[in-house]
């Protein structure tokens, strides 16, 4: 549990950018009939039919301290498209810092072993090198900032139905480069301090399911930025 908070206490260092990394699907939905655009008094209106066209993967790379992200948009989500994201992140976003701190869940694609099922055997180890490895614990994937990333991206972009995969990729990138363009960034908060019951959580955090003495963090996010409160557990009787 420890690990991952005390990654996002280390200062900014930009010859090792910190990166979270994380991904989720949109189901692509197209109008079977022209939406009602909104007039005076009246909002716009939308068919209850719609036609099924698939699904996309999104996945999403952050940088907290940098207050940058991108999202790639693949057809699926396998351990060769997790791989071609970390090339991604080492040679065309990162391609001149020493290494890149990669925080990520337990997915089980998220391994070393995807870059070698997708590269040759020398450029995947040059790949596992750029990378210092960190993952967020079992039941604990909420510890990742990329998925509250992509928890704003949902409710600020994807909160629609989108036709297909193109339409997709041309509003994530829009949505993209206006966070980019103003340096959104996540403003990490830790507070050592703990009670003995537990905290209140800011409104739309998530919160960890699995109990115990164990500390956790609860996130959520306030504007732009990204609050965390503490909370304590109750040991067992």
């Amino acid at each position: 549990m420890e690990d991952v908070p005390a990654v996002y206490t280390r200062p900014r260092d930009p010859d090792c950018p910190l990166v979270c990394l994380d991904e989720t699907s949109k189901q692509l939905l197209a109008e079977t009939r022209v939406p009602l655009p909104m007039k005076a008094g009246r909002p716009a209106r939308f068919d209850y039919e719609y036609e099924r066209n698939g699904t996309a993967n999104l996945f999403m790379m952050f940088a907290p301290l940098e207050g940058w992200r991108h999202v790639k948009v693949t057809d699926r989500h396998t351990a060769l498209d997790y791989a071609h994201v970390l090339k991604d992140l080492a040679d065309i976003h990162f391609p001149r810092t020493r290494m890149i701190v990669l925080v990520q869940d337990n997915l089980n694609i998220h391994s070393k072993a995807s870059l070698y099922e997708a590269f040759p055997a020398a450029e995947a180890r040059r790949l596992v090198e750029r990378f210092e490895w960190h993952y967020t614990p079992k039941h604990g994937s909420w510890l990742d900032l990329a998925e509250s990333e992509l928890g704003i991206l949902s409710s600020q972009c994807l909160d629609r139905r989108i036709p297909d995969k193109q339409t997709l990729i041309d509003e994530v990138a829009a949505w993209e480069h206006e966070r980019n363009a103003n340096h959104t960034k996540a403003n990490w908060h830790f507070n050592s301090g703990c009670k003995a019951h537990p905290a209140t959580a800011p409104a739309g955090s998530n919160r960890s399911s699995h109990g115990g003495d164990e500390v956790a963090e609860a996130f959520g996010i306030a504007g732009h930025e990204l609050v965390a409160a503490r909370v304590c557990r109750p040991q067992r009787e």
